[in-house]
């Protein structure tokens, strides 16, 4: 009976080592694991649903942000630089860096999908 329940001990322990060591794996949601050359951050894929010029916001529906520790969803985020909303349409297919800057959830750049 010892013998059955150290066996069982030992394989729960394997199953849950396994599974955390795979939580920390990049998500294939990650624009197939793509880093921003000037930050050296993951790009988060993602579709912009709108863009609201005289806010200096736009809104997208994104895979998991890793850096953020946010899961998919879709959200408002302001911009590093105004100008970017030039740049951007709703349908926009984009990776993208996001940070937290200030208190506010903000795109620090982004490039199109191609």
């Amino acid at each position: 009976m010892r013998s059955r329940l150290l066996a069982l001990t030992s394989l729960v322990c394997l199953l849950f080592a396994h599974g955390s060591y795979a939580a920390g794996e990049p998500s294939a949601d990650n624009a197939a694991g793509t880093t921003s050359a000037d930050s050296g951050q993951a790009m988060t894929s993602g579709v912009v649903k709108k863009v609201d010029k005289g806010a200096g916001k736009v809104t997208i529906r994104h895979g998991p942000i890793v850096n953020l520790g946010m899961p998919q969803m879709t959200m408002i985020f302001r911009v590093k630089d105004p100008a970017m909303l030039d740049r951007l349409k709703e349908g926009d297919e984009i990776r993208f860096v996001a940070d937290k800057v200030d208190g506010a959830y903000t795109v620090m750049q982004f490039e199109p999908v191609k």
